[in-house]
């Protein structure tokens, strides 16, 4: 038998089953992985919320929390983070339908929620620092600066994911591998919403009030 001898071809429908099969593994790959890196992320705020369980009442003869703190003010950012949750639930039912303009659309609302919401915490650290709580004024401020600065990182990096993925969208449509990014943005926004909730809880809650 000659060595170049042609491999006989595979038969039908088995090509497709390969991608399909290829599509499976990367989805669920990539999503297991999401996982792992969501949890390291709950390992990572857990820090935080200890250190600042300890360094709470640590102000060094600054001004204190509960004099600065606005609650009214507070519960205003946590709608905008609560609803933007809402309407990301709202893209992934358009997503589900097949609507891109659909999806798309409640995509740029929660982008909006989200900017609004950074635009309050910024204009609250920029008060705080002019009243004379910077975070560098004390360990209790160093430590409510660190929980809450990273939350609003975490969100502003989910902002920039919804530009990419917005471009992605326009590019190539809802293809199997922008379904998959578009549900792991939706575990990680999710995730923020729980993690503001504890952070409304715990900090302004029960560490202020």
């Amino acid at each position: 038998m000659s060595l170049n001898t042609a491999l006989p071809a595979p038969p039908p429908g088995f090509t497709g089953y390969l991608a399909e099969e290829h599509h499976h593994d990367y989805g669920g790959d990539t999503v297991f992985g999401f996982w792992i890196y969501i949890l390291s992320d709950c390992i990572l705020f857990a820090t935080l919320f200890a250190v600042f369980a300890v360094l709470q009442g640590n102000y060094a003869g600054t001004i204190e929390a509960v004099d600065l703190v606005e609650l009214d003010y507070v519960l205003g950012e946590t709608a905008l983070l609560l609803l933007s949750s809402f309407t990301f639930g709202m893209a992934m039912l358009a997503a589900n339908a097949n609507s891109m303009k659909g999806l798309l659309g409640w995509l740029g609302i929660t982008w909006l929620l989200g900017g609004g919401f950074l635009v309050m915490e910024v204009n609250e650290f920029i008060h705080f620092t002019h009243e004379g709580a910077a975070a560098w004024s004390s360990g209790a401020w160093s430590a409510f600066y660190g929980l809450i600065g990273t939350h609003g990182l975490h969100v502003f990096a989910g902002m920039m994911w919804m530009l990419v993925l917005g471009a992605l969208l326009l590019r190539d449509g809802l293809t199997a591998h922008n379904r998959v990014r578009l549900m792991c943005l939706s575990l990680f926004w999710h995730f923020l919403d729980i993690i503001w909730i504890c952070v409304f809880s715990f900090v302004y809650l029960m560490g202020v009030l």
